[in-house]
């Protein structure tokens, strides 16, 4: 009986660790939709100005407009509260049965508490941990930004992918 037990105990820790992957994989990409979202909102032609606001020995300004959808200030902005979205996400089967997957559901579907509630402290762990990240993809038009940033850059998703990791 002892090492049914033990079989048990390593299947249910087995469980929760795919469980824990799945979570963070599905916050991760839950997260570049949510951010590729409310960049897109943005009106293209507004502009910010980034760079020395100090008058130079010459009299001139090192100061450049750039796009504000995708600058720095607006990206940080956006990664403080985009984890609040995470409220609007349900736990879906995989059509496979193995994997969970996290979908924004339509109005009126009731969510899980627990699952937002997760979904939104696996949102935050993963803006606190891979920032610099984030704003480096998002800065930059990309395609494939879900599979590049969550599976090659940060391994959050490399379990249900399985897609080699770039070099940090």
């Amino acid at each position: 009986w002892g090492w049914l037990a033990l079989l048990l105990g390593v299947l249910a820790a087995d469980a929760r660790a795919r469980r824990s992957q799945d979570l963070r994989c599905g916050a991760c990409r839950a997260l570049v939709d949510e951010l590729e979202w409310e960049i897109s909102r943005v009106d293209p032609k507004k502009t910010i100005q980034m760079g020395s606001f100090r008058i130079n020995p010459d009299g001139s300004q090192s100061v450049v407009e750039v796009p504000y959808a995708r600058s720095e200030a607006h990206l940080t902005e956006l990664l403080e509260r985009v984890c609040e979205q995470m409220k609007e996400y349900g736990e879906q089967p995989d059509p496979g049965g193995q994997r969970k997957n996290y979908v924004r559901v339509a109005a009126g579907v009731r969510l899980d508490g627990d699952i937002t509630s997760s979904l939104k402290f696996a949102c935050e762990s993963i803006v606190e941990e891979f920032e610099d990240e984030l704003i480096e993809f998002f800065s930059h038009e990309a395609e494939n930004v879900k599979d590049r940033l969550c599976s090659k850059r940060t391994d959050l998703c490399d379990h249900a992918l399985h897609i080699p990791h770039d070099e940090l």
